[in-house]
């Protein structure tokens, strides 16, 4: 469960009563597919053939130029959430990462949810001992490609949703 119970009007669209405006939303869903791509290889190494992660990934980049509707990006997110089902490990992270990039056009509030899944995705792929590090430098990562219009947005997000994002980000 990477959402709140209650949902944060900055997370809502103006048009659906919330704060958000489209072009945060365009922005949030970009560093979404950002951060899912940056882990993409881990399910690529293990399902060469799959498409449907790196598509979910497409279609977020799509709908943020116009180029897919809404409807079409969330299913997209969903295929590679399926894609996910049948692994473990960073493959299986790195799969719900994508899917999580592809809903955000329908909730953005799945952007951390991208970025949540590919730390773990990043810590899954390295010895136990290293996975500390690994998750770190992906948290630095992930921070380091933030657009200024919306950092702040995501870094308190990430504060705030941490404990059921199973505490990857660093506490600020």
């Amino acid at each position: 469960m990477i959402l709140p119970k209650i949902r944060d009007p900055r997370f809502v669209t103006i048009r659906r009563g919330g704060t958000l405006t489209d072009a945060d939303h365009r922005l949030l869903a970009l560093w979404a597919a950002t951060c899912a791509e940056h882990v993409l290889g881990l399910f690529e190494s293990v399902r060469p053939m799959d498409p449907r992660p790196r598509r979910a990934i497409e279609h977020a980049r799509a709908w943020t130029r116009g180029e897919v509707g809404m409807m079409r990006a969330r299913a997209a997110g969903g295929h590679a959430m399926g894609a996910a089902r049948d692994l473990s490990g960073a493959a299986r992270h790195a799969a719900y990462a994508a899917g999580q990039a592809g809903a955000v056009a329908h909730v953005a509030a799945h952007e951390l949810g991208a970025a949540a899944y590919a730390i773990k995705a990043a810590r899954a792929a390295v010895p136990e001992g290293e996975s500390e590090t690994a998750r770190r430098a992906e948290c630095e990562w992930q921070r380091r490609q933030l657009p200024d219009a919306i950092r702040e947005l995501v870094l308190d997000d990430q504060r705030l949703r941490n404990d059921i994002c199973w505490s990857v980000f660093d506490r600020q």
